[in-house]
């Protein structure tokens, strides 16, 4: 969480709070849509984390494992690990932690990460924190564009599917 907070959310933030002083001088406003970025920051992210896997459908835009060869250690894998069994343990163990990856080890970090219920936690962690966005958002918002603004939260989340 501490790299998703340094790098979208972090950026998501600063966009928001920039957005929010730009038209309006209420310094707890601007703070409030700068929580609204960070939490949407969030929860894009950790649904982005989760795609990497295939999501939770097989059918998805962009291309898959990228951070699995990498052995980024994000959510899903996280979850999927605290999970496993000892054979899905050592697996991981080689796979992230010693970097050695087989052909078919993609297939299979996916098989795990669906299984042991990894993706339905990721995707209630990113749902948590596109309702704390949303509630942040409500604190703040008060333009013609904040319905859009809640709607876009749900966005992050729903592309999971």
């Amino acid at each position: 969480m501490a790299i998703v907070e340094a790098k979208t959310a972090a950026l998501f933030e600063a966009a928001a709070r920039a957005g929010a002083l730009t038209a309006t001088d209420d310094e707890n406003r601007a703070a409030r849509m700068g929580e609204y970025g960070r939490r949407l920051g969030r929860a894009f992210q950790l649904v982005d984390d989760l795609l990497d896997y295939g999501g939770l459908t097989t059918v998805i835009g962009k291309s898959i494992g990228d951070d699995f060869r990498e052995a980024k250690l994000t959510l899903p894998v996280i979850y999927a690990y605290e999970a496993a069994d000892d054979e899905g343990r050592r697996f991981w163990n080689r796979v992230m932690g010693e970097r050695k990856q087989d052909e078919g080890d993609l297939a299979h970090a996916i098989h795990l990460i669906r299984s042991t219920g990894a993706a339905e936690r990721t995707l209630e962690a990113a749902r948590a924190e596109a309702a704390a966005a949303q509630a942040a958002l409500a604190e703040a918002a008060r333009g013609e564009f904040s319905q859009e603004l809640h709607e876009l939260a749900d966005y992050c989340v729903e592309r999971a599917y």
